[in-house]
């Protein structure tokens, strides 16, 4: 009954909105139509990626150990309507990485610039030397070669690794962990992110792994180099390899938790 109730209740509240909502299209329609030639055009695009895992209870995480849980609260079979509570880890599938994360006082999640967040992406492409070497960290070098190519990595850009390490996922080699409890997939070199951060203006660095520094790590020099520079990561990205390596734009959907040191979100790209 007070499932029922409930439902009764919050159609009445939707019922109120919508005469809200018809009531106010005539002063919408008017504003419009004097607005009209004012109006900005649209940005305009083509394709539209999705560089974002499907968050399940098994996807791999740094830990090893599961770091998503869900259960019904409601069922449509039996309440009428479907209902899910979940309980995860901040850091768990395609997430971001805020500066608090690795810092003292950084900005929390909820406290990043919505500007940075939309923002030109460039594509290091490094799967030929992963495929070689588990543990590579992408270098200035590349960084280097890639400006060769494509020119200049562009003001407040979203630097992404390529390292084709999403084929993996469901494996045991997406963490690679060895008999020693050491893990092995790629990252960026620390001297990379000293790089990008004095001598280029870039607000987020992303990768296709587990995390921003490679597998091995014992001291996470990038995460305290990035995150401690009031920059963002993202990590556990996909399907970079459909996007052009130059002229994509990012639209990164991080959470909005009050004090979050990260947490997942959605991840798009368009050109």
């Amino acid at each position: 009954m007070e499932v029922v109730k409930g439902r009764l209740s919050r159609r009445g509240f939707l019922s109120g909105a919508v005469a809200s909502v018809a009531g106010g299209a005539v002063l919408s329609a008017s504003a419009l139509s004097a607005t009209a030639n004012v109006l900005p055009e649209s940005v305009s695009f083509s394709n539209v990626i999705d560089l974002t895992q499907t968050l399940t209870p098994d996807f791999p995480t740094f830990e090893g150990g599961p770091a998503f849980e869900e259960s019904y609260e409601y069922t449509f079979a039996k309440d009428g309507l479907n209902l899910k509570t979940l309980h995860y880890h901040e850091h768990v599938g395609t997430h971001f990485d805020a500066p608090i994360h690795f810092s003292k006082d950084g900005q929390s999640i909820d406290e990043i610039p919505i500007e940075k967040f939309v923002c030109p992406l460039a594509v290091i492409d490094v799967r030929d030397q992963a495929a070689n070497n588990p543990d590579y960290r992408v270098m200035p070098e590349d960084i280097l070669a890639y400006e060769q190519q494509h020119g200049r990595i562009p003001d407040r850009a979203c630097v992404a690794m390529l390292s084709g390490w999403p084929q993996y996922v469901g494996t045991e080699k997406y963490r690679g962990e060895d008999s020693k409890g050491v893990l092995h997939f790629p990252g960026f070199h620390e001297e990379t992110a000293k790089f990008l951060i004095n001598e280029r203006s870039v607000y987020g660095l992303g990768v296709d792994t587990l995390s921003i520094d490679y597998g091995p790590t014992k001291d996470f020099p990038v995460h305290y180099l990035w995150l401690g520079s009031g920059r963002y990561g993202i990590e556990n990205l996909t399907n970079l390899d459909q996007v052009p390596l130059a002229g994509a734009t990012i639209i990164a959907g991080a959470p909005k938790f009050k004090g979050g040191t990260g947490g997942p979100g959605r991840v798009l790209a368009v050109y």
